[in-house]
């Protein structure tokens, strides 16, 4: 099959969808690999380690489009890209298709066939393709979350561990998945004052046992969202729902309710956010102010990091891409159901439930072939 990787053009988007390492094993079997000019010199890789590994360099993004079979990215197609896409052409990539309907249309409009990485799930029920990133958001958050509580960044002015004799800050994650779990991790590792909200008492108990007395648990309702918000002094967002838009667990009133200088992490941004006063940001902007509160809701946060995230990601979604190269998108998908449910669009209809839904869009189910 022929693969290309276009560079992604995101604003500060520096990741790339494969690295030198994974377009060698697909060359090696067999495949065809062209990669736009520069694409990985955000990750430090040049052009010559990619023609080293045996991938061609296109000068352009359309003549990357115009080689490909399936194209293979990181983000989201942009509108110029999507004009680039063809009928029958695969595209692999995130997609977060539920909060993005411009986007839905555009992939509708191309006739090509779109698979999501965010929607991609294994036996388990896991999502693998999205647990990488959501480590990286998790781990983040926090990161990003004391930087902004700076004073001179227009938080409140704590350090999230305190020191002897002044208390640390008050953190409130809400969601207890992947990426709550990593920003629970750097923030019990920073000495702050941890609290993980999740509806599920399952994973509380789970949270319990991972963290011991370092966090607390609180069952997830309005009343405690909004008594643990008041006094917090930082919240991150860490809510997913499958293919789904995010549930809007903080409302503009809670926010009026919280201390001036009090931050909010929204990491569900990519669905469309758990705050009500979310609207998506980028690494150029990353904040804004509402009610005295600094809000941080940057669409690629991991992003930031391309280097562990690009590395990350490859490790995820290469055998995956192997299975479309060698297989076909849908023989692929027919033999394993997890990854079927990463069919977003496909010849000009919406393939997934609950994209379909979240959109008021027409819900058209893609019948596979037998054996």
């Amino acid at each position: 099959m022929r693969i290309g990787v276009p560079k992604e053009i995101k604003v500060h988007e520096y990741r790339v969808g494969l690295t030198p390492a994974g377009v060698r094993e697909l060359t090696a079997a067999g495949h065809e690999v062209a990669i736009e000019t520069h694409a990985g010199l955000g990750i430090g890789m040049d052009d010559g380690e990619y023609q080293a590994a045996g991938a061609r360099i296109l000068p352009t993004a359309k003549e990357v489009f115009d080689f490909a079979e399936m194209v293979v990215k990181v983000k989201e197609p942009q509108p110029a890209e999507c004009r680039m896409l063809r009928k029958g052409q695969v595209l692999f990539t995130y997609l977060h298709l539920a909060a993005d309907k411009a986007q839905a249309e555009a992939l509708m409009a191309s006739g090509a066939t779109a698979i999501a990485y965010e929607t991609v799930t294994a036996a388990d029920g896991s999502l693998p393709l999205l647990t990488p990133m959501s480590e990286v958001a998790g781990r983040m958050s926090v990161q990003v979350g004391a930087t902004a509580l700076q004073k001179a960044n227009g938080g409140f002015g704590v350090l999230l561990g305190g020191v002897p004799g002044v208390a640390p800050a008050k953190v409130v994650i809400l969601g207890g998945g992947v990426s709550g779990t990593h920003a629970a991790e750097m923030a019990t590792g920073l000495r702050a004052d941890v609290t993980v909200v999740d509806r599920s008492m399952k994973r509380l108990r789970e949270l319990a046992v991972q963290f011991g007395a370092a966090i607390k648990t609180v069952y997830s309702t309005q009343h405690a969202i909004e008594e643990l918000t008041r006094d917090a002094d930082l919240v991150v967002g860490a809510v997913l729902v499958v293919g789904a838009a995010a549930p809007k667990l903080v409302t503009h009133a809670m926010v009026k309710r919280m201390k001036p200088g009090a931050v909010m992490v929204d990491i569900s941004i990519d669905q469309g956010g758990c705050f009500e006063t979310s609207k998506p940001t980028s690494h150029a902007a990353p904040t804004y102010v509402v009610d005295g509160v600094v809000h941080y809701c940057v669409t690629n946060m991991p992003g930031a990091v391309p280097r562990t995230s690009t590395f990350a990601l490859t490790n995820a979604t290469l055998p995956y891409v192997r299975a479309l190269a060698e297989l076909g998108w849908q023989k692929a998908l027919a033999r394993d159901a997890g990854f079927a449910r990463g069919l977003n669009v496909h010849a000009g209809a919406i393939t997934h439930e609950a994209v379909a839904r979240d959109l008021g869009l027409a819900f058209s189910p893609f019948g596979f072939p037998k054996g």
